[in-house]
């Protein structure tokens, strides 16, 4: 009885100290704490919208007393999130802004959690057939704009991964809609897993901001996946080489201008713009394309008021990504 006993403390005592160590992993690579929400002016609402017989859901952060006319930003989630994870994993920022700048704010649930964006793999299904994500954010942008009076020539989309992704898919096919769009962390999906039609004599502008040291979505090109096991995407180029198909799909000639900061101890910042120097006719002078890389950078939006979990990758706090994309909206040509 002595011995079962001893065997029986003994394993307890072994599964004690594995459930130990499983904590302390899990807390060391996945656990971030939230951000503190901040005082902001307006009221966050939920709503549904149904498109194409879906019943498709958002919300929106209005800032106090916005002016009619004011600017419409949308902001996507990533892959196996919702609008709730990208409001906390950007630290409030965009609703930050939006109080600082006077624009409404959506954020838009992709269905099951995943976006349609460009590439082949993962396509989602609505009652058997392909979702229609780029109508549901149409239908949206339409309501918001006649409800709210917003601009309608004053639209910007931006993502996050997954959300990136899509933000990518908007510029590509409905160019006239979005003035502009800013994709974190995502690169174009590699020709075998492209299916994008893009728009043929329209471009607008595109920021792309990825990370040097991404583990999900490579900087350099090749598989999106983590760690060989999870959140497998299919085969991508590299970020340079988005970012230059955007600039001839915009019919921007020429190389573009570079620049380059240190920011913070380790990370560094380097900017390449491609502009209209020779007014391609297809945007009438006014898109540009911009690269963003976050050399020391992982898989997010790095600002200043919250950290990815480490088994992203590095998650600097400099620069502030979510300004750096109103800056870049901010300036586009009327």
């Amino acid at each position: 009885m002595k011995k079962v006993l001893r065997f029986l403390l003994r394993g307890f005592l072994a599964l004690t100290a594995l459930l130990a160590v499983l904590a302390s992993l899990f807390a060391y690579f996945l656990y971030t704490p939230d951000p503190e929400l901040p005082q902001l002016s307006g009221s966050l609402t939920k709503a549904t919208i149904e498109v194409a017989g879906v019943k498709r859901s958002y919300r929106t952060y209005i800032p106090k007393d916005l002016p009619k006319g004011a600017p419409l930003v949308l902001v996507m989630h990533g892959s196996g999130e919702g609008p709730g994870q990208i409001r906390v994993g950007t630290g409030y920022a965009f609703e930050r802004l939006a109080d600082q700048h006077g624009f409404a704010l959506v954020y838009p649930k992709a269905y099951a959690s995943d976006w349609n964006d460009c590439s082949r793999i993962g396509d989602k299904e609505l009652n058997g057939v392909r979702g229609d994500d780029v109508g549901f954010l149409a239908a949206l942008v339409d309501k918001l704009v006649a409800e709210l009076v917003l601009d309608p020539a004053r639209v910007f989309a931006a993502g996050v991964s997954n959300g990136g992704s899509m933000a990518m898919r908007l510029a590509l096919e409905q160019p006239s809609r979005y003035k502009a769009v800013a994709a974190v962390v995502a690169n174009i999906p590699a020709p075998q897993n492209f299916q994008c039609k893009p728009a043929a004599h329209e471009a607008t502008s595109v920021m792309i901001m990825n990370g040097t040291e991404d583990p999900l979505v490579p900087y350099a090109g090749g598989e999106i996946n983590l760690l060989g096991l999870f959140y497998k995407g299919g085969p991508i180029i590299s970020s340079r080489a988005s970012a230059q198909y955007f600039a001839d799909w915009a019919q921007l000639g020429g190389a573009p201008q570079s620049s380059e900061k240190l920011v913070a101890a380790g990370v560094r910042v380097e900017q390449n713009r491609w502009s209209p120097a020779n007014n391609s006719s297809k945007s009438d002078g006014k898109a540009e394309v911009v690269l963003v890389s976050i050399h020391g950078g992982g898989h997010g939006l790095p600002q200043p008021y919250s950290q990815r979990p480490r088994l992203l990758g590095p998650s600097p706090m400099e620069p502030n990504g979510p300004a750096m994309i109103w800056a870049f909206f901010e300036r586009q040509p009327s």
